[in-house]
């Protein structure tokens, strides 16, 4: 009778089935919109998607059976919009791959040295959430530069996300994904052998170190992970009846980005929206058993990852700024949230309007992007008010 009780129900099945399918269709273009800028090249974007996709599905599924709690993991959609809105480090790739490794080994640090997790807490959050809506806003963009550049298509995609929105905001985004998607076959001539090309395709990239890419891509990296998916993340477990130790949790996906950083994948870590897809009493009204709907999630992202080829293969040959205009649409919920909680403390709001502005310029100064000096010129405005006061 106990292992009846503990097993997987239908209403864990659909509710794990959704979460899979709008983690990874919602945010997909944003992950290869990132590893592009950072200089992949395909196969290297191929291998990052599927890197990606099958270490959040594992780390989910093991760390859900662990703890027996509805534990999602998800990339981090802010980490790939930041490097989207990044210049290409001087060295490309190898040394994009080597910042994603200095962040996971912050993230695992996070984890084992409660002092730096404590740390990146204590950033102010009217800051935190000002760089990641200055990262945000370029992308955010995107979607009216479609309407222009290409409106017949665009206006469509466009307004397949709005109609859908108003029934289900959870389905928007991959409405909008699959109107791009039938737009794309039906006008743009597919690379012969696309389907051939679904399956692995694990690229290795040998890292390289650099200072500007340590300060400038690694650090931004770690701390929007922490603070716009890590800390939401454990907040939605929270509002669920989950409390487990984060530390063991942050470590767990910090390791899970170490694996997949040297085939190209940023970062994994906790997840926000799919987690209370997972952890509601709608995926399951017995707590206990809820976990169940987080292990179905991670493998539909295990299965997409083995499609990694395919994906980007079709996105390769679709016009960019229809991907780009996905990819807005995805994370124009993120930045209305980032932008708010920017504006959202009185006291902080000018230093984090200059955070925003800063960041938002695309500002790089020995080599060293924007998002790190926005913080920087944020943060000196903060501690000079408080002197004034």
């Amino acid at each position: 009778m106990s292992g009846l009780r503990s097993g997987l129900s239908w209403p864990a099945l659909a509710a794990g089935l959704l979460a899979g399918f709008v983690g990874f269709a919602s945010s997909f273009a944003v992950v290869l919109q990132g590893l592009r800028a950072m200089g992949a090249d395909a196969a290297q974007a191929a291998s990052g998607l599927m890197a990606l996709s099958i270490a959040m599905g594992l780390c989910g599924i093991i760390l859900s059976a662990w703890r027996r709690m509805p534990i999602s993991v998800a990339w981090s959609t802010p980490g790939a919009a930041l490097l989207a809105a990044s210049a290409m480090p001087e060295g490309g790739f190898p040394v994009a791959v080597g910042a994603f490794l200095m962040s996971a080994t912050l993230l695992v640090a996070a984890g084992l040295w409660r002092p730096l997790g404590r740390a990146v807490a204590a950033i102010p959050a009217p800051l935190a959430n000002a760089m990641l809506a200055g990262v945000l806003l370029g992308l955010c963009l995107a979607p009216m530069r479609a309407v222009a550049e290409a409106p017949a298509m665009g206006l469509a995609i466009v307004l397949a996300w709005a109609l859908v929105g108003r029934v289900n905001r959870l389905l928007a985004v991959p409405a909008a994904v699959l109107v791009a998607g039938g737009l794309i076959a039906a006008t743009v001539a597919l690379p012969e052998g696309i389907l051939a090309a679904a399956g692995p395709v694990p690229v290795w990239v040998t890292p390289a170190f650099t200072w500007p890419a340590a300060v400038g891509l690694a650090l931004p990296l770690f701390i929007v992970t922490m603070a716009s998916q890590n800390i939401p993340g454990m907040a939605v477990l929270a509002v669920n009846g989950y409390r487990p130790a984060p530390g063991p949790l942050f470590t767990v996906t910090g390791l899970f980005s170490l694996l997949g950083a040297p085939l190209g994948g940023h970062a994994v870590n906790l997840a926000a929206i799919t987690a209370a897809l997972c952890a509601s009493p709608e995926a399951q009204p017995d707590p206990a058993r809820r976990w169940w709907a987080a292990v179905v999630a991670g493998l539909v992202y295990v299965g997409f990852g083995l499609l990694a080829g395919a994906a980007v293969a079709f996105v390769g040959a679709a016009p960019p700024v229809l991907i780009q205009a996905v990819a807005g649409l995805a994370l124009l919920g993120a930045f209305s949230g980032a932008l708010h909680g920017a504006l959202a403390v009185p006291a902080q709001r000018e230093a984090a309007v200059i955070t925003f502005v800063v960041t938002a310029s695309g500002l790089s100064v020995a080599g060293v992007s924007g998002a790190f000096w926005g913080l920087l010129a944020g943060g000196a405005m903060l501690l000079l008010h408080r002197r004034r006061g």
